[in-house]
């Protein structure tokens, strides 16, 4: 190998070395939940939602980027900072507004891969018992270093969601007027909906993950530009993706006047107006995007809660190191699973309930994280700046109107 290889590779590999919280963490919103969310957005709303997603990019590139410059920075979790800044009682409040939406998510992602492999002949009492399994035996023996290959692999897979979009034929002129010109309602389900999109997308669980992740990779502030970088690239990359789930979905169920509840009516609808290949994609992404979400959500919650009460946590750490970690792994996965396998469960209701709480408890979150990055004592020479800070306090104010919004649509029974 040539000198001049050898330093171009020397140059390369601490890139790959970081590469990774930002793109898992933006692929996992694109989970089962997100997918059902965005493609009710477009059945419903056609391309007159597509404009959000600017805007979502933004705040999510921004919010993300704060959660893992705080890792950074102080090598700690956001539960552990919490504690720290807040106190106990501060800290379990924030804890249970977290746990409360993964729990839901967490069901959300099961019924997704019961609903995509629905579509193909396998009964949930098959799929979800063998998708739980798979994802906890997986993250219990495979540790640290191989789960973020497949995490990355997963969150390349999404792929397929631009192919379907595109083979559904959307009016690229209607998709391009929709992604420049604002549409708003006051209405209870447009705003629902509303809401659900920018839940689905900028997460409570999304913050503690990123931060978790970038101090169990055991990453420096030295890496901050090539973590932005990923951060940025991820933010980027979710939108992209939900931005052809949306059109497709607008392009063919919307044009057609046809309704749908989740992402498997979703991948059947498409089978008749779009092809069976478009159909067979949307379902594959689906399943891929519903196991990713299962192992990062519950990943997220144990995570999280042992740092913010004090206990050992990580992959890498076997179950006699870490009981409470392991243990709130579990359940998540076992408990999550076992509602949805109750006949008769409402599981299109609790995927849009479960998106919509992850928007109204994202202010809580954020009033968290703005708190700790400002704080200098903490962090030092890397604060926000006013760019910033201006970008995530606005996307707090937005998403507290839409609530209220939404209570008063709901007060006032409009439709």
């Amino acid at each position: 190998m040539t000198t001049t290889k050898k330093t171009s590779l020397a140059r390369f590999l601490p890139i790959l070395a970081v590469i990774g919280p930002g793109i898992i963490t933006a692929a996992a919103d694109n989970d089962a939940q997100g997918i059902a969310t965005y493609s009710i957005a477009g059945a419903k709303t056609g391309y007159s939602l597509l404009w959000m997603l600017i805007l979502i990019t933004v705040s999510l590139a921004v919010t993300q980027e704060i959660g893992i410059r705080i890792g950074l920075v102080t090598g700690q979790g956001l539960g552990g900072l919490i504690r720290e800044k807040f106190g106990l009682k501060m800290t379990a409040f924030a804890m249970v507004t977290m746990l409360v939406a993964n729990f839901g998510t967490t069901m959300a992602e099961f019924a997704g891969v019961a609903g995509a492999l629905e579509i193909f002949g396998v009964t949930k009492y098959i799929s979800v018992p063998l998708a739980a399994a798979t994802v906890f035996f997986a993250i219990r023996s495979w540790g640290y270093d191989r789960m973020r290959k497949i995490f990355l692999v997963s969150a390349f897979l999404y792929i397929v969601y631009v192919i379907s979009g595109s083979l559904a034929h959307p009016d690229w002129i209607a998709a391009a007027k929709g992604s420049v010109l604002p549409t708003f309602k006051i209405s209870k389900d447009y705003l629902i909906v509303f809401i659900a999109t920018v839940g689905t997308t900028i997460t409570p669980w999304g913050q503690f993950f990123i931060q978790s992740y970038a101090v169990d990779k055991k990453m420096s502030i030295r890496e901050l530009n090539i973590a932005r970088g990923d951060v940025f690239f991820g933010a980027f990359m979710t939108d992209f993706i939900a931005y052809f789930i949306i059109i497709a979905c607008a392009a063919t169920i919307w044009v057609f006047g046809k309704s749908i509840n989740d992402a498997k009516d979703a991948a059947l609808a498409l089978r008749p107006l779009a092809g069976g290949f478009a159909a067979t994609l949307f379902a594959f992404g689906l399943a891929n995007a519903a196991l990713l979400g299962m192992s990062i959500l519950p990943l997220t919650s144990a995570y999280s809660t042992c740092e913010a009460f004090g206990w050992e946590a990580g992959i890498d750490n076997t179950a006699a190191e870490a009981p409470q970690f392991y243990g709130l792994l579990g359940f998540f996965i076992l408990a999550a699973g076992a509602v949805v396998l109750i006949p008769g469960v409402p599981l299109v209701s609790i995927l849009l309930l479960s998106a919509t709480l992850n928007g109204v408890l994202m202010p809580i979150i954020l009033f968290y994280v703005m708190s700790i990055a400002n704080d200098r004592e903490i962090m030092g020479d890397h604060v926000n700046g006013k760019v910033f800070n201006v970008i995530a306090w606005a996307t707090t104010v937005f998403i507290i109107a839409l609530t209220v919004a939404l209570l008063v649509a709901i007060v006032l029974g409009l439709a």
